[in-house]
This record gives structure tokens, C-alpha cells and sequence, in this order.
């Protein structure tokens, strides 16, 4: 089972400001005047950089379990089934087309999936998930 959600830095920098890197995808960091506000930016900025890794056809890393002092960041609906089906893909070790064939559509439609660009049905996302024998399970989590 995988989370989606990435543990995070908080940390204040020479002007007061609460500054927020990830250890796990060194490209995403943000900040914030406030804690809540620093939370927020967090939770855009790691769906951007999932966005643009996903965009790229690059890999996106598993969270690592969060260490004492960092705070669990989730990921954004609009990007969390797009990348559970990016991370069951190479966890299946197969390729689009070859999913696009277990499901009975176009490579395309796969595509289009997997593009944070494009809005997709959330059956369309199940679908794809099933066809890889993974379910996306939602769960809240109370803020600290």
C-alpha cells in the first residue's frame, strides 16, 4: 500500500519565513509567512512538481516515511489517481499500450490518464486502476 502523501521541511529562514522542502523530490520547495499559509503552498507545490513529473513521463518517487520533525504533506486530488496509476504501472511493469489493451481502449485513452493536463473521469481512473489490480482508497487524516 501506498500513501499519497509526502513527508516535508518546515523550517524558518533569515527573514522569518517558514520555508517548505520535501526530501524526497529535491525539485519542490515553497514557502509561506505562516504556518498555514506554508502548508498550503505546500500542498500546491508538490502537486505542480507531480504535475510536471508526470508531464515529463519522468519518475516519481514513493514517499519515504516521515522522521521526527517533519510534517506529512498530501497530495492534491486533481494529480492523487493520476499518479496511483503512474505507480502501478511500473509497479505491473508494463507499458501504456499494454494497459490500454487490458482495459479494451485506445492507447490514447491511457494517455490522456496519465496527462495532468487533461481532466478525466474518476471511472475512467478506477477502471484503469482495477485493470492493474489496484484500488485507490481515501482516508482523512487530522491536521497536527
Amino acid at each position: 500500500m501506498s500513501t499519497l502523501a509526502f513527508p516535508a521541511v518546515f523550517e524558518r529562514d533569515e527573514s522569518n519565513r517558514l520555508v517548505v522542502h520535501f526530501p524526497d523530490l529535491p525539485q519542490a520547495h515553497t514557502d509561506g509567512a505562516t504556518q498555514e499559509e506554508a502548508f498550503e503552498e505546500a500542498i500546491d507545490c508538490l502537486g505542480s512538481t507531480i504535475a510536471f513529473l508526470l508531464a515529463d513521463r519522468e519518475p516519481v518517487p514513493r514517499p519515504s516515511p516521515a522522521k521526527p520533525g517533519q510534517q506529512i504533506i498530501p497530495v492534491p486530488l486533481w494529480v492523487s489517481g493520476k499518479l496511483a496509476l503512474h505507480w502501478a504501472l511500473a509497479s505491473a511493469g508494463i507499458n501504456q499500450s499494454a494497459l490500454a489493451r487490458r482495459m479494451g481502449v485506445r492507447e490514447t485513452v491511457v494517455r490522456r490518464l496519465l496527462d495532468p493536463r487533461h481532466n478525466v473521469r474518476p471511472e475512467r481512473l478506477q477502471q484503469a486502476l482495477a485493470a492493474l489490480n489496484v484500488h485507490l482508497v481515501m482516508a482523512t487524516l487530522e491536521a497536527a
